[in-house]
């Protein structure tokens, strides 16, 4: 039996997959693992083989043996449900009646798998954090607690024993006179002897007892402070969670791990009571190991949103690790009331006046038997109002903290009085209109980056590092867009660059400290917005409308302007980068090689692409269209890393009209069709596309054979326009695409340069266009 009890402590980490193809359900359950742990591994599973036919005559007793026994454990259950499980697994097991010795050899490999599992033992994947070395600890304790009481039972019979022989020399003591047989005396001598013997083996096996219940008490104490520590440990790691740290949400070992605590202490508790004279010290001791563990074990499993806009629904669910102790009969009802910063200083004593007005605040602790969870879901809560705390000097509604109180009282089975419990959430921020929603995110993250633990709620520093910042805004960006391409040396430089305003600082910026007022209060220089409120629209657009273009390296991301001269200069005209943008919020750019008029260079930005923009077309589409840049940085050709991205063709519709397409024209680019894109055979009715970008008063007519297809325009026709060729397209073979953005690393040259060497440009505004408006043109 020893083998499994190692294995049932090992299954609550493994996956459930694992332990159903251990013991596979319809041939051998885990039930019949368990309640038959102790003969299974008695038995000589070893000598199976199906080679070896002459064994099947014992595999065919050992499976009698098996069916018999499960059918008797089967009739002893008071549970029905499990007796008729139990049952009906000893008759699915007969389909080994034709094949006994297969049965015996599949025994054979599980408890061959189960040693293999157990040697192990410490590796990370079947031993998590929570596990590895308390389990040890726990059954460590429960030898302990077996030993205890044990020595309890030896005790009572040496005490029978003793009473008994007692009543043998008090009956013997009458009928001898002093003068009588020598014999006789004899007898009675050696009965006081073994009296003796016994009442002082008696006394020692009592020292020891007690020696060992110290010694029991002292390890739950070391055991349960060791659960209570990893208890906070993963709350912490949820609170992380909210800036993208990894976070393992599953409870299930904490459960066991409480459950286990608990039955010690009541094992305990029950030897004590059971010594027959009161021991203050321990009792007292395990009273209060025993009310911690039990108003510890409230967790709030799925936190609340940590922005919360009132009279708006959320839920929440709060999960009791002791749920199945819980004393039946009457309902557990968990209030809720939200409170605030200076109420969640002082939890023993929350101040009565509420803070806020909740709607459906309270919910049933409730056991779910296939989870083995015991929950209370608040599912439709809301905050009907808010009571704001004085704020101080330039503090903003959106810097006020807030948290939800969960409580309740809760009987434990085998304890005579009920305990209150309570617990609070992670801290939110409530807001009551949907603007103020960024700048709450704001108080959450630095929140969440940057507390300590077992802080005072909810006290965070006023400047951190910016190595602390940039892992911050790194693991956020990474984790909101859902990608693994984190952000570069380049982006770093420049995110340090810009929220402490030194464009021409080239130095390391890590030990530089940053402060909220910098992150998310002050307005950058020359913008209406804040560092992060700026970072956030980069981190929305990437997340829906860039996420595969960051993931494959395609964008370059947080670059100075200063720094493109440096990285184009001396590249063929038309090479181009993608780069979010630095003055409006949400935007990504395209800065690309032109020519200038006296033969030279220069650097072009073309208005940046916001996320309406890309609503209407894609990234992609919209490099196709733009003809003045050919090679993405370094020397892709655009084609070559754009073409996946690019739409196919609009289909004629079933109604027979003419598709309309939407293209992107920058500056004087006056090329109405894509290169790319092959010429429209004659007489054509229903392919033509019409350049979007150029709608507008002026309509130039197509030739009479091409009838109902016609291309508008808003600015003149160049006097000189060339013309596509008939048939002519441009085709490129595609090769496959190393990232060019690839995390590099800065140049020395950039890390030293001061200030821009050359002038930047800014491109021509891109025509935004509104599809309404064209279509109402086209219709008159």
């Amino acid at each position: 039996m020893a083998q499994w009890i190692h294995m049932y402590q090992m299954l609550q980490c493994l996956p459930d997959e694992t332990v159903n193809n251990l013991y596979p359900p319809a041939t051998f359950p885990i039930e019949v693992r368990h309640y038959m742990s102790d003969w299974i591994e008695n038995q000589r599973w070893e000598d199976f083989s199906l080679e070896k036919m002459e064994q099947e005559s014992p595999a065919q007793i050992l499976l009698d043996q098996t069916i018999n026994m499960l059918q008797t454990i089967a009739q002893q259950k008071n549970d029905v449900v499990e007796k008729m499980k139990l049952m009906q697994i000893s008759r699915n097991m007969g389909m080994f009646q034709s094949q006994p010795l297969q049965f015996a050899v599949m025994v054979r490999d599980i408890l061959r798998k189960e040693r293999v599992l157990i040697s192990s033992n410490n590796s990370a994947q079947y031993q998590p954090y929570s596990n590895r070395d308390n389990m040890q600890d726990v059954e460590h304790l429960g030898l302990k607690v077996l030993e205890v009481q044990e020595i309890r039972k030896k005790m009572h019979q040496l005490q029978e024993e003793l009473n008994w022989e007692r009543q043998n020399y008090e009956s013997l003591q009458g009928p001898f006179q002093p003068n009588g047989l020598d014999s006789a005396r004899t007898e009675i001598q050696k009965l006081q002897n073994h009296i003796q013997q016994l009442e002082f083996n008696v006394k020692a096996m009592a020292t020891k007892r007690f020696q060992l219940l110290k010694e029991c008490v002292d390890c739950l104490d070391h055991c349960q402070s060791r659960l209570i520590t990893r208890l906070k440990d993963w709350r912490w790691e949820q609170h992380k969670a909210a800036i993208g740290h990894p976070f393992d949400d599953n409870l299930n070992p904490l459960q066991n791990w409480c459950e286990q605590l608990l039955g010690m202490n009541g094992n305990l508790r029950q030897e004590l009571m059971l010594i027959g004279e009161r021991i203050s010290d321990l009792q007292e001791r395990l009273g209060q190991l025993l009310q911690v563990l039990i108003q510890s074990s409230l967790v709030v499993d799925k936190q609340p949103p940590q922005v919360i806009k009132t009279q708006s629904k959320f839920s929440t669910t709060v999960r009791y690790l002791l749920g199945e102790k819980v004393a039946p009969g009457k309902p557990v009802v968990l209030k809720a009331q939200i409170i605030n910063e200076l109420q969640a200083r002082s939890l023993g004593s929350v101040p009565g006046d509420n803070v806020g007005e909740l709607i459906n605040n309270s919910a049933i602790l409730e056991h779910n038997t296939a989870s083995k969870s015991t929950c209370a879901t608040f599912r439709n809560m809301s905050i009907k109002k808010i009571k704001r705390a004085d704020r101080k000097g330039s503090e903003s509604v959106t810097e006020e903290k807030f948290a939800l109180l969960f409580s309740t009282e809760i009987t434990i089975t085998g304890c005579d009085t009920p305990y209150r419990i309570q617990m609070i959430s992670q801290p939110v921020v409530v807001i009551v209109h949907g603007s103020q929603d960024n700048n709450a995110v704001a108080t959450i993250i630095w929140d969440c980056a940057f507390s300590e633990r077992d802080r005072v709620p909810f006290v965070v520093p006023e400047r951190v590092p910016w190595r602390m910042m940039y892992s911050t805004l790194n693991s956020k960006f990474t984790s909101e867009v859902q990608t693994q391409h984190n952000l570069d040396n380049y982006n770093q430089h420049f995110l340090a660059q810009k929220i402490f305003d030194k464009p021409d600082f080239a130095e390391d910026f890590s030990n530089t400290m940053v402060s909220w007022a910098q992150f998310n209060k002050e307005m950058l220089p020359g913008r209406p917005f804040t560092f992060w409120q700026w970072f956030e629209g980069v981190m929305e657009l990437t997340k829906k409308h860039l996420k595969v273009y960051w993931s494959e390296g395609l964008i370059f991301g947080f670059i100075g302007k200063q720094h493109l001269h440096l990285i184009l200069k001396d590249r063929p005209n038309g090479t181009f980068l993608l780069r979010f943008s630095d003055s409006e919020i949400g935007g990504i750019t395209i800065a690309y090689v032109s020519a200038t008029e006296n033969g030279g260079q220069k650097i072009q930005n073309i208005q940046p692409f916001t996320k309406r923009d890309l609503e209407i077309r894609s990234l992609g589409d919209r490099i196709r269209d733009i003809n003045h840049i050919t090679f993405l940085y370094p020397d892709f050709h655009k084609h070559e890393v754009f073409k996946k991205f690019y739409s196919e063709p609009a289909a004629p519709s079933i109604g027979g009209y003419i598709p309309v397409s939407l293209h992107t024209k920058v500056g004087t680019d006056t090329t109405l069709m894509d290169p790319n894109m092959a010429p429209l055979p004659e007489n054509s009715l229903n392919v033509f596309p019409v350049d979007a970008s150029s709608l507008g008063p002026s309509l130039a007519p197509l030739p009479d054979n091409q009838a109902g297809a016609f291309i508008v325009d808003t600015t003149p026709s160049p006097p000189n326009m060339a013309t596509l060729p008939e048939n002519s397209h441009v085709g490129f073979n595609v090769h496959p695409f190393s990232s060019p953005f690839d995390s590099p690393d800065i140049p020395q040259e950039i890390m030293e340069s001061t200030s821009s060497p050359h002038h930047i440009s800014q491109g021509n505004d891109l025509v935004s266009m509104d599809l309404d408006s064209i279509i109402e043109t086209l219709s008159s």
